[in-house]
């Protein structure tokens, strides 16, 4: 058994998408050998699709990021046999590596309080396990946790609930927000995991002095590593963090020592070269022409170096934090001419990156199609000229890279074989 301590990452949403493929790879990676993945499904466990959701998470990591992903079933403590907490108490302590998701955080940190639930993660994270948070389970593990469906759906005023403080155990007096840029309101704010502006202000005037608020945009995951004291941010997004006055934002690759959530004064990114923004919690952002068009100026210079790499990750980055800059001029009172002037730039940006997707090969075999017509045209000048030997080399060489030469009275016809997408043919 490992004597480092683990990793808690924590996403605000996508945790079974293509954007947080890799981050899970690299996390079952370090853990070594053949580590016991699980999908604890109580934040889902009142909703009718529980059991849909499970098997969409083993399907999602059995066929996108290639690892065994067994469901640890603890819907409700209420209705629990007592051999079945047992079983998944069992599971959870034999668990390298425990993802939870979707559903509501309330009724997980009800189902999990009083069992020995949360002694677990805190003994498997002790022991170099990794928990993987997501969404409503990242809200979870806080010493307060956000009732977002009882605010944003039912009405009741904006309050917290006693949250599991799992991090607070690591010496981290914090609350994590997920879906910090959500943007599902479309013509009302829905930013702070569907707080909006508004409610989110009287929600942080609620929290005891010295809470750090740790802001996870869309697609985005912190990663905290309990033994080196040092997070990266992964993903199409940002990490925020609000402590003590001021704001610091973290672009997706960027590292950062876990004192800054700890609440260490003189705390510095990792890396001395990150691009981190700082600025007064309640200063007005964008509140001039120049400061909110430098901005845009400086997204569009980040676009501009997306495209020219071909990194389509930049400039949907870039994207997102146009629609969070224009929101945020909005509800600054920004210039309206300003505002309306800076709507025309991201659709530009929107139109620019359509038009690279739109460049891009429909598939595979649109791909291969110029180097396997050259190549089969050099095929048949051998043919013609009696040099079987070089031609037959080319066949072959086509056949093991997955290329099926067939030579017919019209020509030669190629197609992908079975590993390939096998029966789509291309013509010479």
């Amino acid at each position: 058994m490992t004597s480092r301590r683990g990793i808690i990452a924590l996403m605000g949403s996508g945790e079974l998408t293509s954007t947080m493929v890799e981050v899970h790879k690299e996390l079952l990676r370090g853990l070594g050998g053949n580590p016991q993945a699980v999908f604890l499904d109580t934040p889902a466990g009142f909703q009718l699709n529980a059991d849909e959701l499970a098997e969409r998470a083993a399907h999602y990591f059995r066929k996108h990021v290639g690892h065994p992903l067994h469901t640890v079933s603890f819907k409700s403590k209420a209705t629990a046999e007592p051999h079945e907490r047992e079983r998944v108490y069992r599971s959870l302590r034999e668990a390298d590596y425990i993802l939870i998701g979707p559903g509501s955080p309330t009724y997980a940190v009800k189902q999990w309080m009083g069992t020995p639930i949360p002694e677990i993660f805190h003994r498997r994270l002790q022991e170099g396990a990794c928990l993987v948070a997501a969404s409503a389970a990242a809200l979870t593990l806080g010493c307060r946790t956000l009732p977002v469906y009882e605010i944003y759906k039912v009405g009741e005023p904006p309050h917290w609930v006693e949250g599991l403080d799992l991090l607070g155990r690591f010496g981290f007096h914090m609350v994590v927000v997920p879906h910090w840029n959500n943007a599902e309101g479309g013509t009302h704010d829905t930013r702070f995991c569907y707080m909006g502006e508004p409610r989110f202000r009287e929600l942080e005037r609620q929290l005891d002095a010295g809470v750090t608020i740790l802001g996870l945009d869309e697609h985005t995951a912190c990663l905290m590593d309990l033994e080196t004291r040092r997070a990266e941010v992964r993903g199409i997004g940002r990490v925020t963090v609000r402590s003590g006055g001021r704001e610091i934002r973290l672009d997706s690759g960027e590292a950062f020592h876990l004192d800054l959530l700890s609440g260490v004064r003189g705390a510095e990114p990792w890396n001395p070269m990150a691009r981190v923004s700082t600025q007064l919690l309640e200063a007005p952002s964008g509140a001039d022409e120049g400061s909110f068009w430098d901005r845009v100026r400086a997204m569009e210079a980040r676009f501009d170096d997306g495209a020219e790499r071909g990194d389509a990750r930049r400039m949907v980055a870039v994207i997102l934090d146009m629609d969070r800059l224009l929101w945020q001029a909005q509800s600054d009172r920004e210039n309206p001419e300003l505002i309306s002037q800076g709507r025309e730039r991201y659709r530009e940006l929107m139109v620019r990156f359509g038009v690279v997707v739109e460049r891009l090969p429909r598939s595979r075999v649109e791909c291969l199609s110029p180097v396997v017509e050259a190549l089969l045209e050099l095929r048949e000048t051998y043919r013609s000229e009696k040099r079987w030997s070089e031609a037959d080399r080319i066949r072959d060489a086509l056949n093991r890279g997955g290329v099926r030469v067939e030579d017919t009275p019209e020509g030669p016809r190629w197609e992908l074989n079975e590993s390939a997408s096998a029966g789509v043919r291309g013509p010479v």
